[in-house]
C-alpha cells in the first residue's frame, strides 16, 4: 500500500530535481529521504529514480507516480482544511467586545443569525469601549472587537484587520424639532464620557462654535431624560437611539456626521472558521434589507 509520507518525499524530489533540496524543504536528513524513496520503490516494484552524473532523474514510472502524488497530496490537504473548517463551525467559542449601543442592537441580530447557521458556536460577549476593546484584542483576551470611528479618522493600527460592517449616523437631540446645530451655540449641552465628549466637541466645532457643557452622563437613558427636562441638548449616535428612545425628545440626523462601524481582528489572515462565521453574521446584521418592487 502506498504511504503518504513516501509520496510526499517523491513529490518534493520531483519539484526540486534534487535529494538535497527535497531534504531541506521537508526538514529531513538526506539519508532519510533516500530511505523513503527506497521503501517506495520496494512497495511499487518499479525503479522510480536513476542517477545521472552527480544528480538524479525520475524514470517515466517515477514521473507518473510523482504527478499522481502531487494530486493525492493536494486532495488530502484540501480534505484536511475542509474538515478543520467544518469542525470549527460545529464547535468553538468566539469572544467579542463592543460598546453598549452595539451590544443592544447589532450584536443580538448577529448572534441570532449565527445560532441559526452554526448552533455549535458559542458567542461570549463583553461590554467595552472601542479603545479598551482593541487593547484586549491585541492582548489575545478577545477574538473580535466591534468598534466605531469617523470617516476621516485613520484606521490602520499595526496588526489589526478591520472589516467595515456599517454606518452609524449622528443625531442632534433636543426638546423641540430642530436640525440646526448653530441654533444651539448658546445652549447648555450634555456631555458624556471623555471620548463621547470629544465627539461632541468635534461636531460643534465644525459648525464654528464650542459648546458650553453644563452636565455630564454616559448613560443614554439619563441623557435623554435630561434633554426631555430641558436641562440641555446633546448628540447621540443612531445605534444609541435604536437601543433606547424616549417619545418626548426629538432627534434630527446630522447628514455630514456619521461613524463607521468596523469588526476588528488581529494577526495574519485567514481568520479561524468560527471567527469568520461571526464576522459574516455581523455584516449580515448591519446590511439594510432589500425591498422588492
Amino acid at each position: 500500500m502506498l504511504n503518504l509520507v513516501h509520496l510526499k518525499v517523491l513529490a518534493a524530489v520531483a519539484r526540486h530535481g534534487s535529494v538535497t533540496e527535497a531534504a531541506r524543504e521537508l526538514h529531513y536528513s538526506q539519508p532519510s529521504v533516500s530511505h523513503h524513496l527506497s521503501r517506495l520503490e520496494a512497495t511499487t516494484g518499479v525503479k522510480l529514480l536513476q542517477r545521472v552524473g552527480r544528480g538524479i532523474r525520475l524514470t517515466p514510472e517515477g514521473r507518473l507516480l510523482a504527478n499522481r502524488a502531487a494530486e493525492i497530496l493536494g486532495r488530502v490537504d484540501a480534505a484536511t482544511n475542509e474538515l478543520a473548517a467544518q469542525v470549527g463551525l460545529q464547535a468553538g467559542r468566539v469572544r467579542l467586545a463592543a460598546n453598549a449601543s452595539a451590544l443592544s442592537t447589532i450584536v443580538p441580530k448577529a448572534a441570532a443569525a449565527l445560532t441559526r447557521a452554526h448552533p455549535g458556536i458559542e458567542l461570549s460577549l463583553i461590554d467595552q469601549h472601542p479603545v479598551e476593546a482593541l487593547q484586549m484584542l491585541r492582548h489575545g483576551e478577545i477574538d473580535v472587537a466591534l468598534v466605531f470611528r469617523y470617516a476621516d479618522a485613520p484606521v490602520g493600527e499595526e496588526g489589526f484587520r478591520l472589516l467595515h460592517v456599517g454606518e452609524d449616523p449622528i443625531y442632534l437631540i433636543s426638546r423641540q424639532p430642530d436640525d440646526n446645530l448653530a441654533n444651539h451655540r448658546d445652549s447648555a449641552w450634555i456631555g458624556g464620557c471623555a471620548r463621547c465628549e470629544a465627539e461632541l466637541l468635534a461636531v460643534c466645532r465644525r459648525e464654528g462654535f464650542t459648546p458650553r457643557i453644563a452636565s455630564h452622563s454616559d448613560d443614554i437613558v439619563v441623557v435623554q431624560a435630561l434633554v426631555a427636562a430641558g436641562i440641555g441638548v446633546t448628540t447621540l449616535p443612531g445605534l444609541a437611539l435604536q437601543a433606547h428612545r424616549r417619545p418626548d425628545i426629538h432627534a434630527a440626523e446630522l447628514p455630514s456626521f456619521h461613524r463607521q462601524i468596523y469588526a476588528a481582528t488581529y494577526g495574519d489572515p485567514p481568520d479561524p472558521p468560527a471567527v469568520a462565521a461571526v464576522l459574516a453574521a455581523l455584516t449580515e446584521a448591519t446590511t439594510p434589507p432589500t425591498t422588492s418592487r
